[in-house]
């Protein structure tokens, strides 16, 4: 059976989670299937899921992604089996390795094997949301820990970039999470997942992909694009955004986002994202060509669409942009 293709709401909405949960109320009668939450700092995004447990009637609430590294397994199996037991068959755990700068800059913890540390994340939660007892030594080790065990256990998730995460992701997680990719990296992005998948004995088509889709439904570009630059130039200057960029085929905005951030300058740093970069990674534009984008994105392999408008967007423009891709108004047909 075909995955189905479902449309998101980005969350959180905002510093206050009363925000976040009017965000999840209005998508919701709006005919959104789906809300998931990135996990960068306050409100912590696995706290406010199970705040919308109550709220939430029929979306499914996915977290893109916890990281590896701040929470051992055994909290992160604890957190998935009270989250799965609050939204039932509705809840996705994403795990990921984040950046140097969110784990050494603000957390003070070497972003060290982070392959080998997501999947064995992923191995361990899995066990232990099975009951199993745990008796581990990989990158990261737990022994005896042992919790009641779910009959039906939260999918877990994996975010990848770079072939080897990737085709990791695919092997060993239930879904595969893709973010900030230019648009002509996504045919080898999806060829690693199909080997990733093949590895593991799996038939790639089964294997959910979601994406978190930098939007702006606007009828200024120029200004969306400058917005873009200024929020996601810091983001290509971190090694990992900054060697996947380079991998996926612009090499020299990689090394000129490189050196001018190394050297402070702001110019040639959010200079190097040149115009028609940024239209390759962000969806910018009026509504008949952001609905056109994410339609080609989905014929490329994309399942699930999680729309996060450009940060600093206004009220009014969150609101255009989420209109855009309700269900009354948009199809991927």
């Amino acid at each position: 059976m075909a995955i189905r293709k479902r449309m998101a709401v980005t969350l959180p909405a905002s510093p206050f989670v009363k925000d976040t949960i009017e965000r999840v109320q209005w998508a919701e009668s709006k005919g959104y299937t789906d809300a998931w939450f990135g996990d960068g700092g306050a409100p912590d995004a696995l706290t406010t899921a199970a705040a919308l447990g109550h709220v939430a009637q029929s979306m499914r609430i996915g977290v893109a992604v916890t990281p590896v590294y701040t929470r051992t397994p055994a909290v992160l199996a604890a957190t998935a089996n009270a989250l799965g037991q609050i939204l039932p068959g509705r809840f996705v755990m994403g795990l990921g390795s984040s950046s140097q700068t969110m784990m050494e800059g603000w957390h003070g913890i070497p972003l060290d094997k982070p392959v080998s540390r997501v999947r064995d994340t992923a191995i361990m939660v899995r066990s232990m949301l099975k009951g199993e007892k745990s008796d581990f030594d990989l990158t990261v080790s737990s022994h005896g820990y042992r919790q009641f065990p779910m009959k039906e256990p939260p999918p877990i998730y994996l975010a990848a970039l770079r072939p080897n995460m990737i085709e990791m992701a695919a092997e060993v997680g239930d879904g595969v999470i893709f973010n900030l990719w230019p648009k002509g990296a996504l045919p080898k992005m999806m060829a690693h997942v199909k080997i990733g998948a093949e590895r593991a004995g799996k038939n790639w088509r089964d294997i959910e992909i979601v994406n978190r889709a930098m939007v702006l439904v606007t009828d200024d570009k120029a200004d969306a694009r400058n917005r873009f630059r200024a929020a996601f130039a810091p983001y290509y200057a971190n090694p990992v955004y900054n060697n996947f960029l380079a991998w996926a085929g612009y090499a020299d905005a990689a090394g000129a986002i490189s050196e001018g951030w190394a050297a402070k300058d702001r110019n040639k740093t959010t200079g190097a994202l040149s115009d028609a970069l940024v239209d390759e990674i962000a969806i910018i534009g009026d509504e008949d060509e952001c609905r056109e984008r994410v339609r080609w994105d989905a014929s490329g392999g994309v399942h699930t669409h999680i729309i996060a408008p450009l940060a600093g967007a206004k009220g009014d423009e969150v609101l255009r942009t989420f209109e855009a891709f309700a269900p009354d108004v948009f199809s991927f047909d």
